[in-house]
Formats: C-alpha cells, structure tokens, sequence
C-alpha cells in the first residue's frame, strides 16, 4: 500500500502527498531566472522567496552568476543535489522548454512559469505553450501558469510572486486569471485585514486549472471559502465536477469577466438563436451550486457573510426600520434581485398590535415610526424572527433624536444566532452610527451602510442556498431506467435512423425522422403520415379524420412557416388538395421546387393550451444545453426561455419550468385547468437523457410542445446532426452510464439488473438498509450505524448522487412480482483525488448472500475500473472477513496485513492506463 495511509475512524485510505502539495507546501525552491537587476521579476521573487517563512531552501539558477543576492547560484536545476519540490521559472518564453526539460529531468514534480509570451501572443505561443505540456506530461510534473503573478501560502509562509507583500493569514482561497487583479486584491486587504488560507495567479492555465484547485482546496482544512475571478474555462467538465463535490461543505464564490452576449450567433434552430455563452455559463453554475456575483466587493462581502450567519430556507426577507424611504428603497432592491417581501402572518401581525404606535405600517416593511425606541427595535425582532413565514430579517436604523444607535445594537447583539435565519443591519449614517455598527459586527451581525445593499446579499444567499439544495433533493418523480436489452433496442431504432441520413448526405433530419426519434424516448407526438401527392394526402386525411393539418415535408428546409408550409384547419379533401398545390407553389416561389418533396398529415389538435418549447444546442465551452420556455412562432420574440445542462432529475427539470414566464400559466388561469406538472418534468427528463445518449445530435426543436390540462403533445420536431467530419463536443456533466447497465441471474435464476445507482435509488436504499445486519454494516463501514444517522439525507446524498467522473455505485436490483424494485446489493468505486488509483467497497443485504452477489459486483467493478483506466483498485477489510478475503484472492488481488489495526490491505494492479 506505498503512499497510502489509513483512517479507521473514517474507514478510507487516502494519499500521504498531493501533488499540488509541492507547490503550496514547498520543502526546497528553484528559482530559475534569479536576478540582482533592480525592478526586475527574478529579484523579486527571490527576494520574496528569501524573507518567506517557508521552512524551507531557496536555490537561485543563473548561469552567469556565482550569487543573487548573497546566495549560492547553480548554473542550471540539474547542478543542485538536494531533491527540490518547486521550480519557479522567471526567464524568457523560448528559454522555457529547456527548462522544462532539465526540471523533469531532474525529478522536479512541480513548476510555477511565471514567464508571459505564451498563447495570448497568437498561434506561435500557443504550439510553446503545447511543447511545454507534452515535456512535463513525460516527467508527470503539475505546472501553475504561464503568464501568471505565482502563487502564495500565508498559512506555510510561503511567497513565490513578484507581489509587493505577503498576504495576511486567513481562510479564503482566492484563485484568480489576472495577476493584475491580484495586485490590487492584496493592496486592498491589507487595508480591510482580510486574511488568505491561498493566494493564486492562475495564468493561461496550461495544466493545473480551475478544478484541481477547486478540488484541492476543498480538502484544505485551512480553507473555509473559495473567491475565483474568472476569465476563462479550459477543462468545463473538470471544473463543474469539481465544484460540485466542493460546494456542499464549502462556499464557492465567483466573478466571472465579458457577459456580452455577442458570442451567441446566428443558429439554424430557435434554440442556438436563444442561447448565449454568458446564459449557459450561468445555467452551468447553478447547477453545481457556485454563487456568481456581480462586483469584486460582492465576492468578499459574501464570503464574510456565509462565515457569520446560516443560509436562508427561503426567498421571503422581513425589514424592520425607523422610516419609510429606506424601506421602500430595501424593497426594491429585494424583488429586483428576485427574491421576496415575508408575508407576515396573523399571529405575528396581533403581537406587533399589542405594543406597536396604531401608525406602525401593519405590514412588511415592519416600520416602527421615527421615535422607536431601544424596547421596540427589541421586541418587534423577537416576535418576527420567529413568523415561520420569515426566512431572514433586516433591521435598518436612521438616526433620529429618539433612537440611540448604539443602545439598540446592544440590545439586538443576543438575535445574532437565528435558527436557520439569517439576521442582517443597516446602520444607515456615518459618525454616529459607527459604535452601533462595530457592536453588531463583533457578534456576527453583518452590517451594511446601505439597505438595497443588505438586500442584494439576502438574495445573493437565498440563490446559493436554493441551487445548492436543488443538486441534492432528493427527486420526487421516479425515473425508470430500463433493463439491457430494451436499451440495445432503443439504440439500433436511433441509430438505424441516424445512418439512413448519413447515407443520404444529410444533417437534417425530417419531421417524420425526427418525432420516430421521440417515440422512442415516449415523448408523446401527434400521429405524422407523408404524403407525396395531393390525392394521397386526401387519402390518409380521410383514414385520419378531419379537420387536418398539412405541414411541408422537406429534408433541407428547417422552418416551414417562413416558406409557406403549414396549413391549418382543413375540414375536406378538397381543402387538402388546395393546400397541398399552395404550400408547392410558395415553395417554389420562395425558395426551390426541389425543396419540395410532399407534405405530413396530421390530426389537428384541437384542445387549447400553451405552446411551449423544448429544445438542445451545443455551447462551444460547455457542449448540449437544453432550452425550456414559451414556444410558437414568436418565440424569438418572447424569448421567455430557461437553460439547463443534461441530463436532468425531477428537481432539476421542475426547476427549469418554474423558472419561465409562462410557468404562472400554467398552474392555470382565467378558468382553465393547470397542466400535468408530472407529465411534463418526464418529458423533460426523458429529452435531457435522448440529448445525453446521443452527441451526434447539434441541434433539437421540439415546437410547438402543446400543453393543457388534457395532455401533452409534440406538435413539431426536428433534429439537426453534427457534420460526419465534425468532432462531437463533450458533454459538461457526465450522463448517466447506461454502459454499465447488465442484465444478471443469480444462482437461484431469478432475474435481476447490475446497474449504476440513480438519486431516484434513495427510497429503495433505505429500505436496503433495514435489511442488513449490525454484523454486516460493522464489516462495511468498521462501527455500527444506527437509524436515523444510517438513512439521513445527508449520508445517503453521497451514495445517490454519484459524480459519474470522481464515482460509480453499482446496485443490484431485482424487480418483484408485484412490479415493485428491491436493492439486494450495493458496490461502490471511488475515484482518489489526484491519482489514477481508485477505492472499493460492497455491502450485500443478509438474505441475498451466498447467491454470488458479492463476487459479481466486485467482478463488475474490475471491468468498470479498467474502462476508466484506473491503474491500482485498492480496499480494506476487517482481518476476520473471510469471505472478502478470500473473494480478492480469488479474483487476483494481493492482501498485505496492517501493523497498526486489526485490518487488511487489498491492492490490484489493472494496468489499465492506456488500454
């Protein structure tokens, strides 16, 4: 088990060096490009590395000199005998492949190139950039940069910048793309006294980016928060990965430079018109739960307001103040931000009756009148910090002759630690506030000069708050995930479809291809019939029944309307014929005849309704993205429209739809009936796997999707692919991996489906979990777990809802006679930070055992590691667990003995890297 270590009170094994840990936590530090010349980078930084308090050395390299600044200088990395963990690269960029070279030659794993005149100089520094990374991709060493400020770590004491001071010690990690911004980020926390766990210039990002330091610093435990100043996104798929195991017990905050939207080109379809990179960024980081806020003093105003108080449960904010207008102005800026005045209920209303002036507002905003005095301010925030309606409260103070600022915030100080409520001041003035303020800031109260100010940071909370559950909900709709073979049969219908288009020279797929494609993933269309003359239009029309819809039948053309090509409300043969000759003749007239190949017959859908849209685009950055809004051929008009990466849960797609306009609608108005919630968030579940299933796809309209209270139905489709030649993009979270989906029997031939886990598994897990033995989760999890602490959200949060990138959790379900689902086993292989090794573990419910689940999952879990180039599978297990003893020995596994615990290392060699 070499570089590995063992906590049995936590049962995992984890690796004694992170990688990045040579370059934060240096022992030894080469600077090549060390100088004396005054003003210079490489004085700088060794004079910084100097009087840092590392506890390290610091070995200058320059050829042409014996010394910098008094100390010993070596010609080249390859001339110091000492082992050095960092090399600091501060010469010019055509020099620096060379050093590269000698630095992995040398056995250094880390680099920190500070040299700029890489890839932001064009092409010819883009393929220096690439030479530098395929040179240390053969030694295996991390680089930060190039074109980048370096890195510190107050906390070790360590400087490796060309900065003019050292960070103060705190527990924020601030990453950031501009060294500038850097420079003034540090001036200014001198000033605050803001503290840094780390302090990073990222640069161009040539290898260590945004997720390996999301991930990294997510295990720091002197890091609290995570502030990123963004300009760009190498690795999408690293990145949201890494934040969304990080944001549940961290917060991440984010500025992100360029929101234009001048990026979002022309498109063939509806929806590559209504999406911009700047919105797809956004939908990305709701998704992982990173807050992204709009100015830098946002960034650290609500890093220090999520250390001091819980996040809010809702949206609805009370506001208690002394006048009207700061009221009013804190209201505004609450909505406008989207979040929401509390409606406070009738008890809470009768208490503030009981003692408040008959003036007081009755309502929220909660004014008290100009003389409110210390008692008042005190027992108007008892009483409503504890309405069940409230989710957060906002005391504003003016100045007045009858209200004493500091008083109040002596008397206020004990509200600091709301249950679940977040509490907020605005101590509106300046000298004569100023006491007040301190009080309620020394006790964890954030404080703000402005009102609209406090609200912006309620918001900024609640949005934090909300995404952050909605990636962990547990989702309420079940989602049915298909045994082997109707998996393999769905996929040779679409991919029988997508070849017959292939062959005929296409991208396009026609209306009728493209609804067969939505049968398949049972997204309910209206029946499509081709016609090819005008006599066999008549024809189908009267097997239909009327009235009728007729719609262009073309396999270039992509809007119908624009050409001519619907006709609506036909009612006999004769109307059909006519349509028929108008929508050949528009077409020829305004665009080919030979655009013109028939027309489709439809039923037309009488039932009233909302048009909605649904659809899928590719994002250069962030690959498919799906599209949810208001639909018709004023669409682009509306632009009523909500984004989301796929694939989607229940929550997530329910999340979506209350997201648009047309959502009010929806739930019914004006007499009509609300729509089928349920019905519709499958729908979009099932169109966010199609999307994930098959990157082929560029692009997918489904509009109008028809929806009312007697149903849904997919009026018009149509499916664009990607060129033969054109590389599909990946997608930015990894879809659920049917791959893995087996059919099994066990040995006593009942029939069952080795399968990923999915969040909708939560049910059936707790009920796993009644099943299995005190015995059997001790050889598990090394302690008893007892009810509630075994089947709390929480935990079992980490089990559903796999990361398909860091984890796999394989279950065996067995479907009972009744049609109800039983989890018998569950095995689970995870990924370690930093490696390419991976961990595993299996839990078999009593009853089921001896029937071979065990070997068969673990089996299972090999192939799996092996598909993911996993390089050593490695686990632990009690030295009297026999069976898993013996079941590793079986399948190749070496068992080494612990010295120090009554357990047994497992180790596999997979040689999977590269195959």
């Amino acid at each position: 088990m070499k570089d590995y270590k063992f906590d049995p009170s936590l049962n995992i094994l984890y690796k004694q060096h992170h990688k990045l840990d040579y370059i934060f936590s240096p022992e030894n530090v080469a600077l090549i490009g060390a100088s004396e010349k005054e003003g210079s980078v490489g004085k700088t930084i060794l004079s910084n590395l100097l009087s840092s308090d590392f506890g390290g050395k610091v070995f200058p390299v320059n050829p042409k000199r014996e010394s910098v600044l008094g100390v010993k200088a070596y010609p080249s990395v390859k001339d110091i005998k000492e082992k050095i963990d960092l090399a600091v690269i501060a010469t010019p960029s055509h020099t620096v492949p060379k050093v590269i070279e000698q630095c992995v030659n040398a056995n250094i794993p880390t680099a920190i190139i500070i040299s700029a005149g890489f890839k932001e100089l064009g092409e010819k520094g883009k393929e220096l950039e690439n030479e530098v990374l395929n040179l240390a991709k053969k030694g295996k060493m991390r680089i930060v940069g190039p074109n980048c400020l370096g890195v510190m770590n107050p906390i070790k004491g360590l400087n490796a910048t060309f900065a003019s001071g050292m960070a103060l010690k705190g527990n924020i990690a601030f990453l950031s793309q501009s060294g500038a911004l850097c420079t003034a980020v540090l001036d200014w926390s001198f000033k605050e006294r803001v503290g840094f766990s780390a302090f990073v210039s990222i640069g161009s990002m040539v290898d260590v980016d945004w997720g390996d330091l999301i991930a990294y610093f997510g295990n720091d435990p002197n890091t609290k928060s995570i502030l990123i100043y963004m300009e760009s996104i190498n690795d999408p798929r690293a990145f949201l990965s890494a934040a969304r195991e990080v944001a549940l017990s961290k917060p991440i905050i984010l500025i992100k430079a360029g929101r234009s939207a001048e990026s979002a080109k022309a498109a063939a379809s509806h929806t590559g018109a209504l999406t911009g990179s700047d919105d797809v960024l956004n939908a990305a980081l709701k998704r992982v739960g990173i807050l992204r806020v709009e100015t830098i003093s946002d960034l650290f105003s609500m890093t220090e307001v999520l250390s001091k108080q819980p996040r809010p449960k809702g949206p609805n904010l009370a506001i208690i103040t002394n006048a009207g207008g700061p009221g009013v102005i804190a209201t505004d800026a609450l909505i406008q931000e989207g979040a929401k005045l509390a409606k406070l209920n009738d008890k809470t209303i009768q208490e503030l009756n009981s003692f408040l002036p008959d003036a007081w507002s009755h309502n929220n905003p909660i004014d008290i009148l100009g003389d409110a005095t210390v008692d008042l301010y005190e027992k108007t925030l008892s009483i409503v910090a504890k309405d069940p309606n409230v989710d957060g409260v906002l005391v504003i103070l003016t100045p007045q002759y009858m209200t004493d600022p500091t008083a109040v915030a002596e008397k206020i100080k004990k509200f600091s630690k709301i249950d679940q409520k977040p509490i907020f001041a605005s101590w509106m003035g300046a000298k004569s506030v100023e006491d007040g303020s301190k009080i309620l800031s020394d006790f964890q109260i954030p404080t703000f000069e402005y009102p609209d100010t406090a609200c912006r940071t309620f918001a900024y909370m609640y949005k934090y708050s909300y995404n952050i559950k909605g990636i962990y909900e547990t989702p309420l709709l079940e989602v049915k995930i298909d045994n082997e073979k109707v998996i393999c049969k769905r996929h040779k219908i679409i991919f029988d479809i997508f070849k017959k288009v292939r062959d005929e020279k296409r991208t396009l797929l026609d209306e009728y291809e493209s609804k067969k494609v939505l049968e398949v993933y049972d997204i309910p269309t209206v029946i499509t019939k081709i016609a090819k003359t005008s006599k066999e239009a008549a024809k189908i029309a009267e097997e239909m029944g009327y009235p009728i819809v007729l719609k262009l039948f073309s396999k270039t053309i992509t809007h119908k309307s624009d050409v001519g090509g619907v006709k609506l409300n036909l009612n006999t043969a004769k109307d059909i014929e006519k349509a028929f000759l108008e929508i050949k003749e528009s077409v020829s007239k305004i665009s080919n005849p030979k655009d013109f190949e028939g027309v489709t017959v439809q039923k037309m859908i009488k039932q009233k309704g909302y048009e909605l849209i649904l659809g899928s685009s590719c994002d250069p950055q962030f690959g498919p993205v799906l599209l949810f809004g208001t639909g018709g051929q004023l669409v682009e008009i509306y632009k009523d429209k909500t984004l989301g990466l796929p694939p989607l849960t229940s929550t997530l797609s329910r999340r979506m739809i209350e997201r648009t306009k047309i959502f009010d609608a929806l739930k019914g108005v004006r007499g009509q009936k609300a729509i089928d919630f349920n019905e519709l968030e499958k729908i979009l579940i099932s169109f966010s796997y199609l999307i994930a299933e098959y990157p082929e796809i560029k692009e997918f309209d489904i509009n109008p999707l028809l929806a009312s209270s007697d149903g849904i139905i997919a009026l018009d489709a149509r499916i664009i692919l990607h060129d033969k030649n054109e590389s599909y993009p990946e997608l930015a979270i990894r879809p659920y991996p049917l791959k893995y989906v087996k059919d099994w029997k066990l040995k006593n031939d009942a029939s069952v489906i080795i399968r990923p886990i999915s969040p909708e598994d939560e049910p059936l897990i707790i009920s796993f979990y009644k099943d299995v033995s005190e015995k059997s989760l001790k050889q598990r999890y090394f302690k008893v777990l007892h009810y509630p602490e075994l089947i709390a959200h929480e935990r079992l949060v980490k089990i559903c809802f796999n990361d398909f990138d860091r984890e796999i959790v394989l279950v065996i379900e067995h479907k009972q006679s009744n049609n109800s689902s039983e989890i018998l086993g569950l095995a689970r292989l995870t990924k370690l930070e930093g490696t390419n090794d991976a961990t595993f573990s299996i839990l078999v419910k009593d009853k089921w055992q001896n029937q071979g689940i065990g070997k068969k999952l673990l089996t299972s879990l090999i192939k799996i590691a092996k598909d993911e180039k996993i390089e050593y599978l490695l686990s632990q297990m009690f030295k009297d667990n026999i069976g898993m003893k013996k079941m590793c020995k079986d399948l190749g596994f070496s068992l080494e003995e612990s010295k120090e615990y009554p357990v047994i290392f497992a180790e596999l060699y997979l040689d999977g890297i590269g195959k």
